[in-house]
């Protein structure tokens, strides 16, 4: 049995998923355990290499070292032989180190030597994408990661999909165009709404549903795209559990998403899709479907990685222009 410790935000939860399926095609009676904080539980639930997702019972950034002890006390009778730690935080090795689980994988992060005894060095050069960083971890050391490996791969229940519609009082339209306009890292990372609603006015003008998905975060620019669209759109940002948002989204006949966790959520349910980037790299982060279509500008400042425009012109998504994504969207069908 093996335990993982999974990451912390959306899209990482999304790329793990490549690790659990290489681990099962490796060991294929292996029971995969992920230790995850609670807004992840439904990602999981839609992962079936994963057996059972243990809930991390505190927020993202606490420390907690009395809960972690506790919890990993908790873990010692359950029999795992071994653990990779996905963050490279001190933190996260804590609990498997206090489970005695016998062999801790992960990568040396912030001084972990002792919590950790499989300790990896992180080749940026040779790594130079989050997945491949992940998959790594279930490989023998020095061990090179093959140029192919599982893409994640959610699984949606119908009767599910069906409750969501239900739920949020929805019909399922014929052709659908989800869109995704917030990104939690920041602005830089964020199509300005603007732009989202030209396509949204576009797409409805040939007869197409859109739908609006975000957390409650995202709010604020939903509700800018669906004013600049003239009405006609369907605003789900705040209104649903992720669980309902990755049903719905697998209803998608294209989806338009910035760099965000949902656009992973989207790549790994396998719709078409146009992923947009800013401030990040899409050879860090890409979506993993190879059908989807990355627009990105590669101007000389990009990417710069920070949550806002140290330029303060944003012209690395500024200048992507509507009608240029939307040609991306139309080479989809």
């Amino acid at each position: 049995m093996i335990l993982i410790v999974g990451p912390s935000w959306v899209g990482d939860m999304v790329m793990a998923q490549s690790l659990f399926r290489l681990l099962i095609e490796q060991h294929s009676d292996l029971a995969i355990d992920v230790l995850a904080p609670a807004w992840s539980l439904p990602l999981l639930a839609r992962m079936p290499e994963v057996r059972t997702a243990r809930e991390l019972p505190w927020g993202h950034g606490a420390l907690n070292l009395a809960g972690r002890y506790r919890l990993g006390r908790s873990l010692r009778a359950l029999g795992y032989t071994w653990s990779i730690v996905l963050p490279n935080s001190f933190k996260s090795a804590l609990v498997p180190f206090w489970a005695r689980i016998p062999r801790r994988t992960g990568y040396l992060g912030e001084g972990r030597w002792g919590l950790l005894n499989d300790v990896r060095r992180l080749d940026n050069s040779r790594l130079t994408m989050t997945v491949q960083r992940f998959v790594a971890l279930g490989l023998p050391p020095g061990a090179s990661v093959p140029e192919t490996f599982p893409l994640p791969d959610l699984r949606v229940d119908p009767g599910s999909v069906a409750r969501s519609l239900q739920t949020l009082g929805l019909e399922r339209p014929e052709r659908l165009l989800a869109l995704c306009p917030g990104a939690e890292f920041g602005p830089a990372k964020r199509w300005p709404p603007e732009y989202f609603a030209e396509v949204a006015r576009r797409k409805r003008a040939q007869g197409w549903a859109v739908w609006i998905f975000g957390s409650a975060r995202d709010a604020e620019a939903a509700r800018g795209v669906c004013e600049g669209a003239g009405g006609g759109c369907v605003n789900l940002a705040g209104r649903t559990t992720l669980g309902e948002a990755i049903d719905l989204l697998s209803l998608a006949c294209a989806v338009l998403s910035n760099d965000s966790g949902l656009m992973h959520v989207a790549s790994a349910l396998n719709r078409p899709l146009v992923a947009l980037y800013g401030s990040s790299d899409p050879g860090f982060t890409p979506p993993l479907n190879r059908d989807a279509r990355i627009e990105y500008l590669g101007l000389p400042c990009s990417p710069c990685f920070k949550p806002i425009c140290p330029l303060g012109h944003l012209d690395c998504l500024r200048t992507l222009k509507p009608e240029r994504v939307m040609a991306a969207l139309a080479r989809l069908h």
